[in-house]
């Protein structure tokens, strides 16, 4: 048992040694790594999709097909959009909302997919080929922080766009808060502002990153400590987890984040209401 023990096995830099290892290096920090090689793979998912949805000829009687592009966007317009926008910001920011809700629901999906971007190989037929492994561009730290940024600043030129700089600003402390008490409200306020940041960009990171490797904690277990007792309850455990993640949570945790995005921009239009 000792020695299964000390296999080199560290889940966690599956997600942080392609930062120091990217597939190409570029100026400005721009390293094209495996998030962005994820990052891109679902995006041009994500558009070949809609295509193959849209640009058939729709019929009065869906198929299937059209079916669930129907589906899919009548939850991002109704759920996600109109949850949160106003209706004078439809025009502009649904397009954004139910772009980030397909386009993070894809990064997470293909997150459970196992492709061969290990940094391992294993010989096949005398072929050197990457070990397959699942990794979700959104359980980079970076990559949520960035989309984050997109909608935080979004935020705040529309509630400035809309209400002007000083009206804006002005409406972020209720009207008749008593002046003694200001110096403390305003602080507070700019700290909330600034917390969204994180916890919009810590909530799907965490997520998906727990998950990934609460997974590999339970087939780990099953294959390190092959016993008729562990099999039977590390690999089903693995594999309904595995489930659970890829279907459930990561349409909910795309959900969330488009929502909130809707929430703060529509909050940022009228930020009386």
């Amino acid at each position: 048992m000792l020695p299964l023990l000390k296999v080199d096995f560290n889940p966690v830099a599956e997600f942080t040694d392609f930062v120091h290892n990217p597939y190409v290096t570029l100026p400005l920090g721009l390293d094209i790594n495996k998030a962005v090689v994820y990052m891109w793979m679902a995006a041009l998912l994500a558009t070949l999709l809609t295509l193959f949805a849209v640009r058939r000829s729709l019929k009065v009687r869906p198929d299937g097909r059209q079916t669930v592009a129907e589906v899919v966007y009548d939850l991002a317009q109704n759920q996600v959009a109109r949850g949160g926008l106003p209706e004078e910001g439809m025009r502009i920011w649904f397009p954004y909302v139910a772009t980030l809700f397909v386009f993070i629901w894809m990064m997470n999906l293909i997150g459970f997919v196992p492709l061969p971007f290990g940094e391992r190989h294993f010989d096949l037929f005398g072929l050197s080929i990457p070990e397959f492994q699942i990794y979700a561009a959104t359980a980079n730290l970076s990559v949520t922080l960035a989309l984050t940024l997109v909608t935080f600043v979004a935020t705040h030129v529309e509630g400035i766009r809309y209400n002007g700089v000083i009206p804006y600003f002005r409406s972020w402390v209720p009207s008749d808060t008593p002046w003694w008490i200001m110096p403390i409200m305003v602080p507070v306020e700019v700290i909330s502002q600034l917390v969204r940041i994180v916890s919009l960009s810590f909530r799907l990171f965490f997520n998906l990153l727990a998950g990934h490797l609460v997974i590999a904690v339970f087939l780990g277990l099953a294959s390190l400590l092959g016993t008729y007792f562990i099999l039977p309850i590390g690999i089903p455990m693995g594999v309904a987890l595995y489930l659970l993640e890829a279907t459930l949570i990561a349409g909910l945790q795309a959900f969330i984040f488009a929502t909130l995005s809707a929430i703060y921009i529509g909050g940022a239009i009228h930020p009386d209401h």
